[in-house]
């Protein structure tokens, strides 16, 4: 027999089936009818065992995985031998004599001769005990017996350590195969969970209205918890009422109300309490009863009900509602937590949606107004641009007029001399038919033509400087093309000009400029520059008869030139000068100014010639510009066409 256990102990790998081979081998040699062995918890408490085989002819066997809880080992025989670790055998006699002194209880029904062992491992510590037990007189343990079944206890523990061991193991492996099942399941779950937020997170992103989500987020809600019967309830503060945008049910097709006041049914019971509901059947009537419903909606009959509230901070949309009619469908707290973290997170998603509806009316909104504005500054462009040409053309109409009643002076006095000369031929001619031209009157008659051309000389010479200087002055501001010209000279062509509006007016105009300052510009926009400046301290500069100086300085630095205009006109203040370049301000509004002279002014200063302006005046201390541009506008567009190639390459 000691041979088979030590050959059962290398074979089984299960304890109970290692016990019933001992159970019967042991039957074999003596009386074994009633066998048990308990073996102690895995490092707990000592009291702890599981009977893992129990085999008797009276008592029902306990469960070999359920812990069973000993007496102490005064009250309970099996728990006197683990604790002593000592062999104990007792009649029935013993056993009555004991329970009426109150010392043992014990379980079970009391055998006639009761004999046990300790299991005990290497270092002798109690690994649990082995018990055989008669409840017939006619069988009973000789000592040969308790002998041999002590021997057989000791080769029945040393091969429990090794299946114990191995039991120990695959308990260790079955737990952490369990843990690592909840770990899967646990990791699953997260997983649904940040799908589902992703998919709701990409569906508030993309779905232009709420009309998409209710039905993806009933999907969604389905992967991860039962939701046959769903409902969305928004709820709109502006009203003060409920909507039902969205409604599956197993009993009804349609939602009993599409829409009805805050304060009504179950989504109002939510909202109002702000937090996450689980109800069964009987606290839902109770809550139904206590009036805490008011006027519940939809069917009463459920198994199970959950409601969660839609909340951003103290911010409300509305509620999630999921309910079973099945009793075998019943919502766990877990399943609640669930459906209060989709609902948050719900929330986050319409608050998204209608912030970016929000957005979206206001950037249209933005659209259409800067539609209007562009519109609008595009017609104020387009009518500012026409009143700069108008001006232009009015302000070379006014020097057309000015020039043509300049020249009709000098031409008028060259057909008065003509005249006075024809008559004087004819006179001659008469007097020399008749004899009567002497050396006195050929003498007086030369006297007159010599005068009469000196006169007519002089008054040509001077119309056809007028002229010429015009006529370049009208091409150039009629032109926008880039040509070599003197700044001295052209500056005093422009003067020569503006020469019918300075006639008459005590003001003197003193120019210092270099002979040697070559243009390569825009003469026009030279021409208009100085004839803007000259006709504003004409008409804003000096009252009328007062007279003044105007001072015209011109220098060279690098390749810039220095263009500085002043007065000693009355001056602007601080206000004014700081409305100088605005289109149409004027201080003589009505008085022949149109606003547009300086504005034009810096325009050409900044646009065409290429450079900058400053400005200066105060009350009583004139006005007084500088001018700074480039001397050759030729290189700053080749420059600027160059700059311009490289940065189309770069884009290429």
């Amino acid at each position: 027999m000691l041979l088979e256990i030590g050959q059962l102990s290398t074979s089984c790998t299960d304890i109970g089936q290692f016990l019933r081979a001992v159970h019967g081998a042991l039957g074999r040699i003596m009386y074994a009818a009633n066998f048990y062995v308990a073996l102690n918890e895995l490092d707990g408490d000592p009291h702890e065992v599981r009977f893992v085989y129990y085999v008797d002819e009276m008592d029902e066997s306990p469960d070999p995985d359920e812990v069973s809880l000993l007496a102490s080992p005064d009250e309970s025989p099996t728990a006197w031998v683990i604790m002593n670790r000592q062999q104990l055998v007792m009649t029935a006699a013993e056993h009555h004599s004991r329970q009426r002194d109150g010392d043992l209880i014990g379980q079970g029904t009391v055998a006639e001769h009761w004999m046990g062992c300790p299991l005990l491992d290497q270092d002798g510590q109690a690994l649990g005990a082995i018990a055989i037990q008669t409840y017939d007189t006619g069988h009973t343990f000789s000592e040969e017996d308790q002998a041999l079944f002590a021997l057989i206890a000791n080769h029945v523990s040393s091969a429990l350590q090794g299946l114990q061991s191995m039991d120990r193991l695959e308990r260790a492996v079955r737990e952490r195969t369990l843990r690592l099942e909840h770990e899967v399941a646990e990791r699953s779950r997260a997983e649904k969970l940040q799908r589902a937020l992703y998919e709701i997170a990409s569906l508030s992103a993309s779905a232009s209205d709420t009309g998409v989500l209710p039905g993806r987020l009933h999907e969604i809600i389905s992967g991860l918890i039962t939701a046959r019967n769903f409902l969305l309830a928004l709820y709109h503060p502006d009203t003060d009422e409920i909507s039902i945008p969205y409604f599956v049910d197993e009993k009804h097709a349609e939602a009993p109300v599409k829409r009805f006041r805050y304060g009504l049914g179950m989504s109002s019971y939510v909202l109002r309490h702000k937090r996450a509901e689980l109800l069964d059947a009987t606290r839902y009537a109770a809550l139904a009863g206590a009036g805490e419903i008011d006027e519940p909606l939809g069917s009463e009959d459920i198994a199970s009900w959950m409601g969660a509230p839609m909340l951003l901070g103290e911010q409300a949309y509305g509620v999630i509602i999921v309910q079973s009619y099945d009793d075998s469908v019943l919502y766990t707290q877990a399943d609640l937590d669930i459906l209060a973290f989709m609902a948050s997170h719900v929330a986050v998603a319409l608050a998204r949606m209608q912030s970016d509806r929000a957005i979206h009316r206001a950037k249209a909104s933005l659209e259409e107004q800067n539609a209007a504005l562009n519109s609008a500054l595009t017609r104020l462009q387009e009518a500012q641009t026409e009143l700069v040409r108008q001006e232009k053309l009015a302000s070379l109409g006014r020097l057309v007029a000015g020039v043509a009643h300049e020249i009709n002076t000098p031409l008028g006095i060259c057909v008065t001399a003509t005249s006075h000369l024809v008559q004087e031929l004819k006179l001659v001619k008469e007097d020399l038919a008749a004899g009567q031209l002497d050396e006195e009157g050929l003498n007086g008659f030369f006297d007159t033509i010599d005068q009469s051309l000196r006169i007519m000389t002089t008054n040509t010479q001077r119309a056809a400087a007028l002229v010429r200087s015009f006529k370049q002055v009208a091409v150039d501001q009629s032109s926008d093309n880039i040509r070599n010209f003197n700044l001295a000279k052209y500056v005093a062509e422009v003067l020569l000009s503006l020469q019918p509006k300075l006639k008459g007016k005590p003001i003197r105009i003193d120019v210092n400029c270099p002979n040697d300052i070559q243009m390569e510009s825009f003469p026009g926009a030279v021409s208009q520059i100085v004839t803007n400046m000259v006709v504003n301290s004409l008409v804003h500069g000096f009252d009328e008869d007062q007279g003044g100086t105007i001072r015209i300085t011109g220098r060279l630095e690098g390749e810039h030139v220095l263009f500085d205009y002043s007065d000693d006109g009355i001056g602007m203040d601080q206000e004014t000068l700081g409305q100088l370049f605005d289109p149409f301000f004027t201080t003589k509004r009505g008085s022949g100014g149109s606003g547009l002279g300086a504005h034009i002014l810096y325009n050409l200063v900044t646009g065409p010639l290429g450079g900058t302006i400053k400005v200066n005046s105060a009350p009583g201390m004139g006005l007084h510009y500088q001018l700074r541009f480039p001397r050759d506008q030729r290189k700053g567009k080749e420059k600027a066409e160059e700059k311009a190639q490289e940065k189309a390459d770069v884009q290429a």
